[in-house]
C-alpha cells in the first residue's frame, strides 16, 4: 500500500502516552491503525444509516435477538477450539 507523509497536530500528552508503548518508528503505525479503525467505524455507521433509511430502524427486540445469536455462535466456536492445556 502506498503511503504519504502528512503533518498532524496531536495533544502532547497523547503523543507521550503512545511513545511509552511503541518505539519512535511505531508512532506512525499506531496512529495509522487508529485512523483506519475510525474510518471503518465511520463507514459502518454510514451503512447502518442507509439500511435504516431503507428498512426502518432496528427495534430493541431485534437488536437483542441478534446479540443473543452472536453470543450463541461465539459459545459454539469456543467449544470447537482446543484448549491451551490440551496436548496437540
Amino acid at each position: 500500500m502506498a503511503t504519504r507523509k502528512i503533518t498532524i497536530t496531536v495533544p502532547e500528552e497523547l503523543v507521550e502516552s503512545i511513545k511509552e508503548r511503541v518505539d519512535a518508528r511505531g508512532v506512525s503505525s499506531y496512529i495509522a491503525a487508529a485512523a483506519a479503525h475510525q474510518d471503518a467505524m465511520d463507514r459502518l455507521r454510514e451503512l447502518a444509516e442507509r439500511i435504516e433509511d431503507e428498512h426502518s430502524a432496528v427495534t430493541d427486540d431485534e437488536q437483542q435477538a441478534a446479540l443473543d445469536r452472536i453470543a450463541a455462535m461465539d459459545s459454539w466456536h469456543d467449544k470447537q477450539r482446543p484448549h491451551s492445556d490440551e496436548v496437540a
